[in-house]
C-alpha cells in the first residue's frame, strides 16, 4: 500500500488529508498543534504531535518506503526549507511543498522538492482570465503552456456547424465536450454537423496563446489591447 506523509496541517495540508482519507493509502500526519492532530486522529491511524524541523524525529516517524510527502508549514519559510531538505536527504522521491512566493519555490526546488504548489497564485490564475473576458467561464491550467477552459460561442460562430467553425484550424482549439446551456451537464463533443448556438458552453483545450486570442477577440475595442497584454503576462506564469 502507498504511504504518504502530510507534514504541517495548514489549509492546504488539511485539504490533502481529507482527500486522502477516501483513498487506499497509509496516511501519516505530523503537526505540533495538538488540537488539529486530535481533529484527524480518529480517521488517520498515524497521527503525530511533533516539531517537523527535528530531523531525528522525522526519521523515527517516517517509514523507509515512504512514497510521498506533502509539506504545508504555512508562513514558516525557513522551516519548510529545512523540512524539505531533511526529506530529500532521507531519500523521499516525491516531495510536494506549498510555497509563498516564486523565490521560496525556487529555493525549495534546489533543495529537493519535486512539486511546488502556489495556492494563491493558482487561484489568481483561475479567476483573473474569467474576470477579463465575457467569453471565458472556467479555466484550468494543465501545464505551463496548455489549459482547459469553458468558453462561450463567439458571435461569428453562432448558426454554423462545428465543421464550419474551423475551431481547430482557425483558433487552435480542440473541442472536448459541449453544454447546451449553463444549466445542462457536459456531453461528449458533438458531430461535425452540430449547430453552434449562443447558449452553448464549449469545453476546449489549447495553448495559453490560443485561449487568450479566442477570449480577447470578444472584448470591445477599448478593452481588447489592454486585456490581451494582461493575458499574455498572466498566462506566462
Amino acid at each position: 500500500m502507498v504511504s504518504i506523509a502530510v507534514i504541517g496541517l495548514g489549509t492546504f495540508g488539511c485539504r490533502v488529508v481529507e482527500e486522502l482519507e477516501q483513498a487506499d493509502a497509509d496516511v501519516i500526519i505530523i503537526d505540533k498543534d495538538r488540537d488539529i492532530i486530535e481533529k484527524y486522529k480518529s480517521s488517520i491511524h498515524y497521527a503525530y504531535i511533533s516539531d517537523a524541523i527535528n530531523e531525528a524525529s522525522l526519521k523515527k516517524i517516517l517509514p523507509d518506503d515512504l512514497h510521498a510527502a506533502v509539506v504545508d508549514l504555512g508562513s514558516q519559510l525557513e522551516t519548510s526549507i529545512l523540512v524539505t531538505n531533511h526529506l530529500h536527504k532521507m531519500g523521499v522521491k516525491h516531495i510536494v511543498v506549498k510555497a509563498r512566493s516564486d523565490e521560496h519555490g525556487e529555493i525549495l526546488k534546489l533543495i529537493g522538492a519535486t512539486d511546488i504548489v502556489y495556492p494563491d497564485l493558482d487561484a489568481a490564475l483561475h479567476i483573473a482570465p474569467m474576470l477579463l473576458s465575457s467569453a471565458l467561464f472556467n479555466y484550468v491550467q494543465v501545464s505551463r503552456n496548455f489549459a482547459l477552459a469553458e468558453v462561450g460561442v463567439r458571435d461569428e460562430l453562432c448558426g454554423r456547424t462545428l465543421a464550419e467553425s474551423n475551431l481547430r484550424q482557425k483558433y487552435g482549439l480542440n473541442l472536448v465536450a459541449v453544454k447546451k446551456s449553463a444549466e445542462n451537464d457536459f456531453t461528449s463533443a458533438g458531430a461535425p454537423s452540430m449547430i453552434l448556438e449562443q447558449s452553448m458552453i464549449l469545453l476546449v483545450a489549447g495553448t495559453n496563446e490560443a485561449l487568450r486570442e479566442y477570449a480577447s477577440r470578444t472584448d470591445d475595442d477599448g478593452k481588447k489591447e489592454k486585456n490581451a497584454k494582461f493575458f499574455a503576462h498572466l498566462l506566462k506564469r
